[in-house]
């Protein structure tokens, strides 16, 4: 008997953990899920995960892989003690789980990792994305590790940089002229007239799992304990789900005990259908048709996971913030100052609304938070950069540079 099996969400039809991606009985999603009763538990289990690589490996127990043969070394990424962070903020065990630093820089090197494990497993040859940008690069770089081709679909608005990546790895971009939302439907045709692995919509069951990895390793990383607030990003709302999810096995299968944990989400307010939705009270969202927002990681209107988001949030007594452009951009420059990370605009919404919750006194400020950092600032410096005034141009001499930057007692002044 497998270890795992696929259930639609909706119906709760059981069956093989093939390469469907829907219910055969009632078109629902489907879900991996893992009979528990049928391997190593609680000590055994550490155990045999401390010993493992360091990597999203580690966790092969608890993921839908057999062998994996990815040698890309994704995962086991920092979990950092944010002290001047939190001083600032209000919040005395504030931590940052520092995803910037995957290979390809953002955590969907973790979805990927998995997707493209089960793409080889299937047989497939191509591999293939709808993506907003980091997506596509952990696509690209995946498929060049593993001698896969690659295909990736992106809107044309995103960074210049998310474009150009994924080409230097060796994939194919189609740049459409449309936003995310269409991007998507369009790969949605083309993933019935082609034997491609669409990561994020043929293998979603897979690929979504790789999300709670994030959450195995935090729980490792605090000495097999969770925390008591996670505060998450929401695009199609599958990281903060999965999150959820990963909660639940690491107390089913006794690695961490049975606790609380509040689930917030993050969205941007230019495409923030979850917490638009969470403001109002209402149990769906509305979806957004024209996203605005500088966090395009994030510019996602129909969310595909966005109600059950929207649920966990409520059920944990979690929440879901929107936050402003300005509110980001002074997030991304207030982390950057602080803990010498430097962020994308998605992370920069996620540290907004940690800041939010701080300040309404929704997250206690004695208990442990952690703030999922999903990318790399390096792909987008362009957004947070100070107005050119903070440039120091001078002449090549000494008078020159002690008039351009004065200091007292060994500490720089204002000039």
């Amino acid at each position: 008997m497998s270890r795992y099996s696929l259930r639609c969400r909706v119906c709760q039809a059981s069956g093989p953990a093939d390469d469907r991606h829907t219910c055969a009985a009632c078109l629902g999603p489907l879900e991996v899920v893992y009979d528990f009763g049928s391997g190593p538990r609680g000590r055994e289990l550490r155990q045999e995960i401390e010993s493992g690589p360091h990597d999203l490996w580690r966790y092969r127990r608890l993921l839908p892989v057999e062998q994996p043969a990815d040698p890309g070394a994704v995962g086991w990424t920092p979990l950092q003690r944010a002290e001047r962070l939190g001083a600032r903020l209000g919040l005395r065990a504030l931590y940052l789980k520092n995803d910037t630093v995957n290979p390809s820089l953002s955590f969907k090197d973790r979805v990927v990792a998995v997707a493209a494990q089960k793409a080889r497993e299937f047989g497939y040859r191509t591999i293939a994305c709808a993506s907003t940008g980091n997506l596509a690069g952990a696509v690209a770089a995946a498929a060049a590790r593993l001698g896969l081709d690659a295909v990736v679909f992106v809107p044309s608005n995103i960074e210049p940089a998310k474009l150009s990546v994924p080409r230097i790895y060796g994939a194919r971009v189609v740049s459409v002229d449309g936003t995310y939302d269409e991007v998507n439907r369009l790969c949605a045709q083309i993933a019935d007239d082609r034997r491609w692995a669409f990561v994020n919509f043929t293998l979603r069951p897979y690929y979504v799992e790789g999300s709670k990895t994030l959450l195995f390793e935090t729980a490792e990383q605090l000495g097999w304990r969770l925390p008591d607030a996670l505060v998450i990003p929401i695009a199609s709302g599958a990281l903060f789900v999965n999150t959820a999810k990963a909660a639940r096995e690491l107390m089913e299968s006794e690695l961490v005990a049975r606790t609380t944990v509040r689930f917030f989400g993050a969205q941007p307010a230019g495409c923030g259908p979850v917490a638009d939705a969470y403001a109002a009270g209402s149990a769906k969202y509305t979806a957004v048709r024209t996203p605005a927002t500088i966090a395009h990681s994030l510019a996602i209107g129909t969310p595909a996971d966005g109600n059950q988001a929207l649920a966990i949030a409520r059920e944990s007594e979690g929440a879901v913030e929107a936050t402003t452009d300005d509110e980001i951009i002074a997030a991304i420059r207030l982390v950057a100052e602080t803990e010498g990370i430097l962020v994308e605009p998605a992370a920069g919404v996620t540290l907004a609304a940690v800041a939010r919750l701080a300040r309404s006194g929704a997250i206690d400020p004695d208990g442990t938070v952690v703030a999922y950092l999903t990318g790399n600032g390096f792909k987008t410096p362009e957004v947070a950069l100070p107005s050119r005034d903070a440039l120091i141009a001078i002449a090549p001499t000494l008078a020159a540079f002690e008039a351009a930057v004065p200091q007292t007692n060994g500490q720089l002044v204002e000039a």
